[in-house]
């Protein structure tokens, strides 16, 4: 009896909290309740600043003409962005253990998104991607730290957190040699190959034993974060009312400005129409479910540009063409619908009224070519949501009467 009573107390005694830190054991899928912490909207906030001075870095390329160059080096950044945030969300809705070192390494991992917001400027205007590269890969090698946790205290997951940590660390060495050694014609090739090698970290980790993770707190995260990124465009409605009443009430700056509130709400809408949680479930619909999500982020990110290149178009007459100025506000507003159509609402809405979705978005991207084309965005934009607030009604119709 000894002999047991002391085994139980050294088994008690090695679940005890040592220096105030927590064992990094798998969170309970199960849990009830488990929503988005304060830590991880403080972390949210970080990011969408990160995306805010990309999109205005995006602008001013714009403004002088450089619309496609400019959108590639956004896409770059914005990889840089989603990639960390993404995996560090991944990593909290399994193992977050809310101990102070836990929040030092996020935290820590708040400074590398602010070098990447900080160095985005340089890289998108200038080519230079320096510090977008030494904030990333700081970032990265604290999730390092983090997998390491769980190496040494779930036995379970050992394998996959050993993997994570030395794909994640072999991959950080990459992206630091990449810049200096390699020409400048190799840069963009091997940016593409480096994303590639990112993306299959998690799908070679994940085969020796996939990581625990919550399907509601994975689509709290998510739509929260889509709701922060869409927050940013109200700067774009704002500035147009700016531009109206500095203009004397003019009709036109009126009609962009309700133009962007229209847009804005019927794209968190069209988001948040119908429950998500049942899409994160197996390994590859929960990768597809997330990884689909970079064109939600980077297109919501966007949205802001366009209004405000309307905005230019409209006071300085600069030299972009008509069809390239609209088509930063209609081709950002078009892959927002069709991704989350293809994420959240293909599956529950009914086939006519996807069908009727997908028309109504090539609309939008048809009036790129017309004059008035933010107004016809908005309109187009007002018809979607009307599709799926009637699908909406009704399902709650039938959920109540069943």
């Amino acid at each position: 009896m000894s002999d047991r009573a002391s085994g139980d107390s050294a088994r008690r005694a090695s679940l005890q909290p040592r220096f105030g830190l927590v064992r990094m054991r798998p969170r309970d899928v199960g849990e009830e309740d488990r929503g988005v912490s304060n830590l991880e909207l403080l972390f949210d906030l970080v990011f969408a600043a990160a995306v805010g001075i990309s999109a205005g870095a995006l602008h001013e390329l714009a403004a002088e003409g450089d619309i496609l160059g400019g959108v590639g080096a956004y896409l770059m950044v914005f990889f840089a962005i989603w990639w960390a945030w993404m995996n560090v969300t991944w990593f909290g809705t399994s193992f977050d253990t809310d101990d102070w070192l836990y929040r030092v390494l996020v935290i820590a991992q708040m400074g590398g998104a602010i070098t990447i917001a900080a160095g985005a400027r340089n890289g998108i205007l200038d080519g230079d991607f320096s510090w977008v590269v030494i904030g990333y890969v700081l970032l990265r090698l604290c999730s390092v730290a983090q997998w390491i946790r769980v190496a040494y205290a779930s036995p379970a997951y050992r394998v996959t957190a050993v993997r994570y940590a030395a794909s994640i660390t072999v991959v950080q060495v990459l992206w630091i040699l990449r810049q200096p050694l390699l020409p400048a014609a190799l840069q963009l090739p091997s940016f593409l190959a480096m994303v590639a090698l990112e993306l299959l970290v998690p799908v070679f980790a994940e085969r020796a034993r996939s990581t625990p993770w919550h399907p509601h707190h994975i689509s709290e995260r998510f739509g929260a974060f889509t709701l922060i990124l869409l927050g940013e465009s109200v700067v774009g409605s704002t500035a147009a009312m700016l531009a109206a009443i500095e203009n004397h009430g003019a009709l036109t700056y009126i009609g962009v400005a309700a133009t962007a509130l229209t847009v804005l709400a019927g794209m968190w809408w069209f988001y948040f129409a119908l429950p998500r949680d049942e899409l994160v479930g197996g390994l590859r619909a929960t990768m597809g479910f997330g990884y689909g999500h970079f064109i939600v982020f980077a297109s919501a990110g966007a949205f802001s540009v366009g209004i405000e290149n309307v905005l230019s178009g409209l006071e300085e007459h600069h030299g972009a063409t008509t069809t390239a100025l609209a088509a930063t506000l209609t081709v950002p507003v078009a892959a927002y619908f069709i991704a989350t159509w293809a994420l959240i609402l293909r599956r529950t809405l009914p086939a006519r009224a996807s069908a009727l979705v997908l028309v109504l978005t090539g609309l939008i991207l048809l009036s790129t070519f017309t004059p008035w084309f933010w107004l016809i965005t908005a309109a187009l934009v007002c018809g979607i949501v009307a599709v799926t607030e009637v699908v909406r009604v009704r399902t709650r119709a039938a959920d109540a009467s069943s």
